[in-house]
């Protein structure tokens, strides 16, 4: 209800950047209709719908499987995958805590992050500033890959890197068919003339940009040779491949040795995979009430709740606002499944990468199971997973 009525805030926000020019009429009507309407929608749920919600906020297990089939297209053991999500998250964090050794011997996470978030190193003044530095971001990524670890279509060689007039977060936008629109990342910046912290950046872009979303929908736009337009223009509806690439993709550059500076690994396992992991484990752990284990340090032999889920992403995402996690706890509740896409399809992707490596042995190419795979477009998990194994 909350985004119904922040909405036309939002798209007028949109219509106001095209000005006085012809259409200026019919975008300032187009809103105000759309505007009535999602007003109109806040009253239906906050007057209908909300005197009619259960009490429970779990969904149990056998409506979760729905959500799972929907946003990932598989059928997964929900236990096990819980219990790896507990491990990943250690892992993860353990890693952490060697990376902000490398930046500060003896210092806590927190401590190094709180060191590096004061760094003018890590530090760019101005929205303009800030888009020049994440546009030669991207282009180095491209330059450097293309012919090592992928085949970069020429038309693909470039991503535009946007700053949005309103909040709307950090996403990708795939080129249009035709090509008279690039792939662009678009990354929201509140003042455009404040300091934005950089440390965090380079994995996101890896992940939006190339190899991530970029190189994914991208290749899959322009495959018209061997995907129907169905298959082209449908990455976002399967989350477990196209994030779980974007995850990949992060990792990958660990892999290929990106993130040189220490500063840019710990943003890359802080910013995202810590992220992600605990995400593994509230998704599954509230909707099915789990117990929480024995040693995992956090109200163990307790069930979740939403409470304990708050709680948790508190101790495990860094110094994000009430409000950003009041708001994650909401979007877990609301669309159950889709928050474990991440690290869900990214564990499809590196464990058919390995069993790729180990049926080729030392003949196995990089850049040639890259090609193959995104070749495939866009799929469920259980599809995903079958067809990696023929590559």
């Amino acid at each position: 209800m909350r985004e119904c009525r922040e909405m036309p805030g939002f798209l007028a926000g949109f219509a106001g950047r095209y000005g006085d020019g012809p259409l200026r009429g019919r975008l300032e009507s187009a809103v105000a209709a759309a505007s009535r309407a999602l007003e109109d929608f806040a009253g239906f749920l906050a007057g209908e719908v909300v005197p009619r919600a259960p009490e429970r906020d779990a969904l149990g297990a056998d409506r979760y499987r729905l959500g799972v089939r929907n946003f990932l297209g598989t059928e997964l053991d929900l236990e096990e995958v819980y219990a790896w999500g507990w491990r990943e998250l250690a892992r993860i964090e353990a890693e952490m805590g060697e990376a902000a050794a490398a930046i500060r011997p003896g210092e806590p996470v927190a401590a190094v992050r709180a060191v590096l978030d004061a760094d003018p190193a890590y530090r760019v003044r101005g929205a303009e500033a800030f888009r020049v530095w994440i546009q030669e971001l991207a282009d180095g990524a491209i330059a450097d890959l293309d012919g090592t670890h992928f085949d970069i279509p020429e038309p693909l060689r470039r991503v535009e890197c946007r700053i949005p007039a309103v909040e709307s977060g950090v996403y990708y936008l795939a080129p249009a068919e035709d090509l008279s629109r690039p792939g662009t990342v678009w990354w929201t910046v509140a003042d455009p003339d404040q300091e934005i912290v950089t440390w965090t950046v380079p994995a996101t872009m890896f992940h939006e940009g190339v190899p991530g979303h970029h190189l994914q929908l991208g290749v899959t736009t322009l495959n018209t040779g061997v995907l129907n337009r169905f298959q082209r223009l449908s990455g976002e509806l399967f989350p477990g491949h196209a994030e779980g690439w974007g995850l990949y993709a992060e990792r990958l550059m660990d892999e290929l040795g990106y993130y040189g500076d220490p500063a840019y690994r710990l943003g890359m396992l802080a910013g995202g995979q810590q992220f992600r992991a605990a995400r593994v484990i509230l998704d599954i752990g509230m909707h099915l009430e789990l117990e929480i284990p024995a040693g995992s340090g956090f109200h163990e032999g307790e069930r979740w709740t939403p409470e304990l889920g708050f709680r948790f992403l508190r101790a495990h995402t860094g110094p994000e606002t009430d409000a950003s996690i009041a708001y994650e706890i909401d979007r877990y509740l609301g669309c159950p499944g889709q928050a474990i896409a991440y690290k869900v399809g990214e564990r499809v992707w590196l464990e058919g990468r390995a069993e790729a490596r180990r049926r080729a042995g030392g003949a196995f190419d990089l850049k040639e199971f890259h090609r193959r795979a995104l070749d495939l477009g866009p799929m469920g998990l259980d599809l995903l997973r079958r067809e990696l194994a023929r590559l």
